[in-house]
C-alpha cells in the first residue's frame, strides 16, 4: 500500500471519529485544507471517498456507515471484546494522524518509547490470525545462552511499554509469557497447525492479575489498601485493576480505602511500592508483611 494512501485512510478513520455523523460535503470540505493532502486537491471525489472506505473496511476492519439524516460515522461492532480493540486501535490511528497532521510540531509533542520489535509483533499477529505454529529464538534474562523451541501463539498484551505474547511452549504444560523487546531474537512462522482451546479467553486468563505475572504461586484474594486524599483522584481516574472498589471515604480522614479482588503478584507488589508512602497495604496480612519486609530492606540499603 502507497504510504500516501495509507495516510488518506488514517486521516479518514480520525475525522469521522471525531466528528461524525458527518456529511460528505464536510469530509471534501476539510480534506481540502488538510496537510495529508499532499496533491492539493480542491475537493475530494466522491467516488474515491467510497473506495476508501472499502478499503479501510477490509485493512482495518473499522466499518464507516450513513445515517442520510445526520450523515457519515464510524459503527459500533457488536462483539464487545471485538470492540475493545476497535477503540484501541481508533486511538492508536488519532495519534498517528495527530503527529501527520504537525509535523512542523513534532520537536515539541513527545511520545513514550516502546522496546518492542515491530516485526515479531506482526509475525506473530499473523501465525495467530492463521493458528499456525512459531519457532522463536529467546534469550531469557536469566539463562546464560538463548533457547530455540516452537510456540503456540495465544494472545499479546501490552503492559508497561513492553509487549508480551502468551504461548504453549514445547515442553512446558501451562502458557508461558515471552517479552517482545531484546529478548525476543528471531521468530518464524512454522507450517504447523495448531487449535486455540475452545475455552481460552485472553481477559478472562489475565483478569485476576495486574500486569503479565500469572500462575498458581497466587491466589486471587481481597486485597485492602488506603491512599492518602491527595492521590485519590489518580486512582478513581486510572484505577489499578478492574475489581477496583472505593470501600471507605470520609470527608474528615485524609485517607480513603480501596478493595481490590485480585492475586498479590510481584507486578502488583512493585505498582504498590512505586507509590511510596501515599499507599498502605491494610489486608492480607501475609501481603502487607511481605510489603514490609521490602521496605525494611531498602531502609537498610539507605543507613536507617
Amino acid at each position: 500500500m502507497a504510504k500516501n494512501y495509507f495516510d488518506r485512510y488514517v486521516w479518514l478513520i480520525e475525522l469521522i471519529n471525531r466528528r461524525g455523523p458527518i456529511s460528505f460535503k464536510d469530509i471534501s470540505y476539510l480534506w481540502s485544507r488538510s496537510s495529508v493532502n499532499t496533491l492539493r486537491e480542491n475537493y475530494l471525489p466522491e467516488r474515491t471517498f467510497h473506495n476508501h472506505r472499502e478499503a479501510i473496511l477490509e485493512i482495518f476492519g473499522i466499518e464507516i456507515k450513513c445515517d442520510r439524516s445526520a450523515g457519515y460515522y464510524i459503527a459500533k461492532g457488536a462483539d464487545e471484546e471485538a470492540d475493545d480493540v476497535r477503540k484501541w486501535l481508533l486511538h492508536s490511528l488519532s495519534l498517528s494522524n495527530l503527529l501527520n497532521e504537525t509535523k512542523d510540531m513534532r520537536d515539541r509533542i513527545l511520545f513514550e518509547k516502546i522496546p518492542s520489535s515491530q516485526q515479531w509483533l506482526s509475525v506473530i499477529v499473523n501465525a495467530m490470525r492463521e493458528s499456525k505454529v512459531i519457532s522463536m529464538t529467546y534469550q531469557s534474562f536469566w539463562r546464560d545462552e538463548p533457547d530455540t523451541f516452537t510456540a503456540k501463539p495465544y494472545c499479546l498484551k501490552l503492559f508497561k511499554q513492553r509487549w508480551y505474547m502468551l504461548a504453549k511452549s514445547e515442553g512446558y504444560e501451562e502458557p508461558r509469557v515471552y517479552a517482545l523487546d531484546e529478548r525476543m531474537m528471531d521468530v518464524k512462522t512454522t507450517d504447523e497447525k495448531y487449535k486455540l482451546p475452545t475455552k481460552f479467553n485472553a481477559q478472562k486468563y489475565f483478569s485476576d492479575y495486574f500486569g503479565i505475572i500469572v500462575g498458581t504461586d497466587w491466589e486471587p484474594q481481597e486485597v485492602k489498601i488506603r491512599v492518602v486524599n491527595d492521590q485519590v483522584k489518580y486512582f478513581d481516574t486510572l484505577p489499578l485493576h478492574d475489581s477496583q472498589m472505593k470501600v471507605l471515604e470520609g470527608s474528615d480522614e485524609e485517607y480513603t480505602v480501596y478493595r481490590y479482588h485480585i492475586a498479590p503478584t510481584f507486578d502488583f507488589k512493585q505498582e504498590l511500592l512505586s507509590r511510596g508512602p501515599a499507599v498502605e497495604v491494610l489486608a492480607p496480612e501475609g501481603f502487607r508483611d511481605e510489603i514490609k519486609g521490602d521496605i525494611a530492606e531498602m531502609a537498610k540499603q539507605y543507613g536507617l
